[in-house]
Parts: structure tokens; sequence; C-alpha cells
């Protein structure tokens, strides 16, 4: 029995974890794979509430540890799954009392879950680490179809867990935008999604570069021009259109698409590769999935309604939309794309890259305002509801100039326009000229 479990492998460090509920920002449901005894987990204070972990293919599981914090579960349920929507109980109790559990468990699944029921305090759940050991039987290949290799990859990259020194003035931002107006719209094509396939998804529309279909390839992209004020700047980036009704709405101007250090050292942000794809929320997700998005900054906001996780009802007369979303800022240095398109990517845990992803890229921010507003009842997205919002990045950045924008703004601490001038800190110069262009 000891042989045995000697034997198998710690397989849940590390994984995208989902929750249906984060405490606060502090503790976010990724903080309970990250190894890391000092950070944690912690839910709503109410029940039912569940931490889920995807180990990336089919496991054996055999054993699952649990290390809570003083609010822990008193009823819980331990489950695993195929496809993460039909579970199967794999450990049942009613009479936890905390601490560290050690529990033998037999199962197979993809995804392994805590299922909290009843809570042992009046807080919430609050879980330092949730480990699951196991052998996978089925683990995700790295190549084949779905996956685009980078060329050369980066490897040999430790995530930094460093602390910037002060700075007098202290640094408070390291960000540049783009403003990117409306370049195609109304198009039902996605090339990462559906590569080649015109007319096969739901309406998009779509900023940047202005050749944008369902034939894009790094190379047309490169070779196409741009709605961006930064000329340099081809990346597409689409998200599906906002329908009041049936008629389409779309932003009105230059929206502003940020390039930030989503890691506690801005220092150690690098350009992204040439080629570089991923989608960014999903066009399924249930409400508590956009809530409860690690990408999630406020939700959708009019007037001064904010922090709504679905389109307001109203908004009143003459306001606009406006949504704020975050992408993954952790690469994994091996692949451009994947079959889900996300894989290659991760957030930070708690400011640090996971060491399965650890070369830390700019954190785009989608900052997009719509103009529409009064009775929003038949306004939705062409994905769905409001929580379907989700958008694609397809980087076709011109090298040099990124690599000056993320040396000089984010990598220098400064909050920077489209030209990398910071405003407040007029002594440190541009990283662009008046044409924002390379000088």
């Amino acid at each position: 029995m000891h042989a045995a479990q000697a034997a198998d492998t710690l397989i849940s460090q590390g994984r995208p974890t989902l929750a249906s509920s984060s405490e606060n920002g502090g503790a976010p449901a990724a903080a309970a794979v990250d190894g890391n005894l000092t950070t944690r987990w912690g839910s709503a204070w109410s029940d039912p509430q569940w931490l889920r972990v995807d180990l990336g293919g089919t496991a054996t599981i055999s054993q699952v540890k649990l290390t809570w914090e003083a609010a822990y579960a008193k009823a819980f349920q331990i489950q695993t799954s195929p496809d993460g929507n039909n579970w199967t109980n794999v450990y049942s109790t009613t009479t936890a009392t905390g601490g560290t559990q050690t529990l033998p468990v037999t199962g197979s699944g993809r995804y392994v879950r805590m299922y909290g029921t009843q809570r042992g305090t009046g807080y919430g759940y609050s879980l330092y680490e949730f480990q699951v050991y196991g052998t996978l039987t089925s683990a995700p290949p790295t190549s084949g179809p779905g996956y685009v290799m980078a060329d050369p990859p980066v490897t040999g990259v430790v995530p930094s867990t460093a602390t910037p020194p002060d700075t007098n003035p202290p640094t408070t931002h390291h960000e540049f935008q783009m403003n990117c107006s409306v370049s195609r719209s109304n198009l039902n094509d996605d090339p990462i999604v559906f590569p080649g396939l015109p007319g096969a998804s739901h309406s998009h529309t779509f900023m940047g570069n202005t050749t944008t279909n369902a034939g894009t390839t790094y190379a047309s992209l490169k070779n196409g021009s741009t709605s961006c004020i930064t000329p340099g700047d081809k990346t597409g980036y689409w998200m599906p259109t906002l329908l009041n009704g049936d008629t389409a709405v779309q932003p009105v101007g230059r929206q502003v698409i940020y390039y930030k250090s989503g890691v506690i050292d801005y220092r150690s942000v690098r350009p992204f590769p040439a080629g570089l794809r991923y989608l960014v929320g999903s066009p399924t997700a249930t409400i508590d999935d956009f809530r409860n998005h690690p990408g999630a900054v406020e939700g959708f906001e009019c007037g001064d309604l904010s922090f709504n996780w679905d389109i307001p009802a109203s908004c009143a007369p003459g306001t606009q939309l406006n949504v704020r979303f975050q992408a993954p800022s952790c690469w994994n240095g091996l692949h451009l794309d994947t079959p889900d398109h996300k894989s290659h990517m991760a957030y930070p845990v708690l400011g640090v890259c996971p060491a399965s992803h650890p070369v830390a890229v700019p954190m785009i921010e989608f900052k997009m305002a719509w103009p529409v507003s009064g009775n929003m009842a038949n306004v939705h997205f062409s994905s769905g509801r409001g929580f379907s919002f989700h958008y694609d990045v397809f980087n076709a950045f011109d090298g040099p100039t990124l690599a000056a924008l993320v040396r000089h703004c984010i990598n220098g601490g400064l909050q920077c326009d489209p030209r990398g001038f910071d405003l407040y800190k007029p002594e440190r110069g541009a990283a662009l000229n008046q044409n924002y262009e390379l000088p």
C-alpha cells in the first residue's frame, strides 16, 4: 500500500483551476494549486462552494490532500469528471474537522473538485493547497494538429519572484496603450477558432488589422494595414458583435487596448513572440464563470452602475456601455497556439507566473465602450448574454516597435500613451516619434 502511494505523482500543481466564487483578489482559485503554503483560495461566505482543477488529461486518481486554513469544510465531497459537467463522488464526509487531510480515493477523470456543502465556521472555505495524486493515463499531446510551435522556443526561464525596488516618485503604473478603431464589422469569421472556414462563427467586431478574416495568417497580417494610431501595431483584435435587437452596435472612435504588466516584477516582462495568438474568456461562460474569471475587472458599467456581470437592464440615457477584461500574461514559451487556444497561456498567481508558464509577457486589457443606453432589455452579444463576452488576439506587432514600448513603458514603470509618452513624467521622453514610429 505504501509503495503504491509513493509511486503516485502530484498531478494537480500549477494546473488550471476554477472556483464557484473568490473571497477577494488576494485569494484566487489558482493559489490552491501553486505549491505555496502561504497563499490560499478563499470562497464567498455561503454554501455550497467548489474548487475545480483541470489535470489536462484523463488520470487515475489515488489520493487527494487538502490543507485547510482555519475556515474549513465540515461536509464536502471529492468528485471526478471526464468533462467538467458530469460528476462522480469518490469521497464524502459530513464530520470533517479541517487541518491537513490526506484522503485515499479510487477514481478517474480529467477534472477533480472539492464540493463543499457545509462550512465549519461562519467564514467561507479556505484552502492553502488542493493536491491530487495519481497517474495521467491520457496526457495531452504537446504537438500535432492544432499546435503551432514557437521557433525558436523560449526555454530556461524561471518566473521572477523579485519585488522591484522603491522609486521616488513611486512607480504606480507599468503600461502603454494602443488606440484602435473598428476595422471590420459584422463578419462571421474567426481565424483562430475557425481557420479557413468563412462564416463559421458568430459575428465579430474587428479592430486593428484591416485584413482580418477566416483565412488570416501571421504573414497576411504583417502585409496588412491597421486602424490603430500606432502603425507598427498590425495585430488582429476581435470580439463578439454587440446587438440591440437585430441591429449591430459598433464602438465609436478609437478604443483603448492596454498592454500592462500582469506580474509584480514588471521588469521581467518581455515582448510577445511573433504570431502568438489566443482566446480570452469563453462564449459558453456562465455568469459565475464570468464573475470569477481571473481576467474580470469590474464587469459591465454604464453611468453610475458598475460591477454588473451581465448587461444592465437599463442605462441612463446618453451614457455608454463599458466593459474591461484582462488577458493571461504568462506564456509557456513553446506554443504560439494550442488546440483550445488557451492552454499555452496562464494567469499569474498573486503576481508571479506559474512554473508551467514561466515567460511573463504583456497583459492585454480590453476597455471597450458602446453607444447604447436607455432600455437594454434587447442588448446582447452575437455570442449570447453579456457574460459570454470574450476576445481574440493574433499578434502581428512590429517586433522592434513592440520591444521599444515594452522596454520603455512596462519595464520602465511608466503610464504611456500610444507613443510611449508618460504625461506625468515628461522628462523620461517617449519610445516613438510624433508619427508613432521608431525614431
